[in-house]
């Protein structure tokens, strides 16, 4: 039999715990230093989760949507570093940045897998705790939504009670989407993009203009000469995929769920979110693929 006290093992040694931590050097004392615990602010956020129902499932619903709340704060520390970077020229980040949003889409589109498991009598049990609250109020989807290009400026008044908040969308609201700066961007490659599309109110959403389209179409057709603008737009059309995804999969889950109920913020709910779903954020990188 092997003798396994000095292996270095930790699943099979005999040796003790503490001897055990000094031969792989882990540091044990915390009293002066940083900790990991401390380090990502664990205390506060396992803490955050303050279920108001005596029901089982109502945690699985709580963290089920703080987590996607961190994931879409990362969405958007990428996403204004790609508007900086296309406004800078400086496309390589923007190509990185850009494949890591539609990977933490299809996290997102995942998540939904999870709450899934959450069956209707379950969800009716803790739904008259919810009051109103609902997805439909979270400030950072919203800002997703008008970065993209999807704007609506009704979407801010359910933001008026929290000025920061509400001050934060006001200012996506009336800047160039990501889409927006990708075409400002062609224009400024010689793309003889029109006067209207290039000085038009960015607090109305993304509409499909001719001149973008021809734009694309030349990129498309001449990949090598375009190499840049050529990636850009295929990384777009990642994002936006993957976003689909992510609507379809709330969409389904929401109808699995809980059916064609009134949503608890006062939307249409599986109705509502199906509209969203014929929602096409860059419209002429999608029509060009009949064109070619």
């Amino acid at each position: 039999m092997t003798d396994n006290t000095n292996s270095g093992c930790p699943f099979h040694s005999t040796a003790p715990a503490s001897s055990d931590a000094q031969w792989h050097g882990a540091q044990m004392d915390f009293s002066k230093s940083m900790s990991y615990g401390d380090y990502l602010g664990l205390e506060r956020i396992l803490t955050a989760q303050h279920p108001l129902s005596p029901e089982h499932n109502e945690m699985l619903f709580i963290v089920q949507h703080q987590t996607s709340e961190l994931w879409m704060k990362l969405m958007l520390h990428e996403m204004h570093a790609v508007v900086a970077n296309i406004q800078a020229d400086n496309l390589p980040p923007a190509f990185k940045m850009l494949a890591r949003v539609a990977r933490i889409m299809d996290q997102l589109v995942h998540a939904w897998d999870v709450l899934a498991t959450m069956t209707p009598p379950e969800y009716t049990a803790i739904r008259p705790y919810l009051g109103a609250s609902s997805g439909f109020q979270s400030f950072q989807y919203r800002e997703i939504e008008f970065i993209l290009g999807n704007k609506n400026p009704n979407m801010l008044a359910v933001h008026e009670t929290t000025a920061d908040n509400h001050t934060r969308l006001q200012a996506a609201l009336q800047s160039p989407s990501i889409y927006d700066e990708a075409i400002r961007l062609l224009a400024r490659n010689g793309f003889n993009i029109s006067p209207e599309r290039l000085n038009r109110d960015w607090s109305q959403p993304t509409v499909a203009d001719e001149s973008v389209k021809e734009a694309w179409l030349e990129v498309y057709r001449d990949p090598q000469k375009h190499w840049a603008l050529y990636e850009l737009a295929e990384k777009l059309v990642d994002m936006e995929t993957a976003f689909r995804f992510w609507r379809f999969r709330h969409v389904t889950t929401v109808e699995r769920i809980i059916g064609f109920k009134t949503g608890t913020g006062g939307t249409a709910g599986v109705s509502y979110l199906r509209k969203m779903l014929d929602v096409v954020l860059f419209p002429e990188l999608f029509a060009l693929r009949t064109a070619l």
